[in-house]
């Protein structure tokens, strides 16, 4: 899954500088349901990388059955904190 797909999808828009404040609570409720009924490893994994992206993430054990999947979410953690600034 892409990014801008994901937003397009859950925000009407690809760019999330366009997304109305608004609609941000509804698309964040959609993206939640969709992440509970998803099966696909990298779709999961996709969205749950938006939601926290958007400080909307369930915690790991929640999101991830498998060690591996929740090893490779705190890896992406930890890059995203090594990449924004102070």
């Amino acid at each position: 899954m892409e990014m801008q797909d994901l937003l397009q999808r859950y925000f009407g828009t690809p760019d999330l500088a366009n997304v109305d404040p608004a609609a941000m609570p509804a698309g964040i409720d959609r993206m939640l349901v969709d992440l509970g009924l998803e099966r696909d490893r990298g779709r999961r994994f996709a969205l749950w990388t938006l939601l926290y992206m958007l400080d909307a993430a369930p915690d790991l054990d929640v999101a991830f059955k498998d060690a591996t999947d929740r090893e490779a979410a705190r890896n992406m953690m930890d890059m995203i904190a090594a990449a924004t600034p102070d």
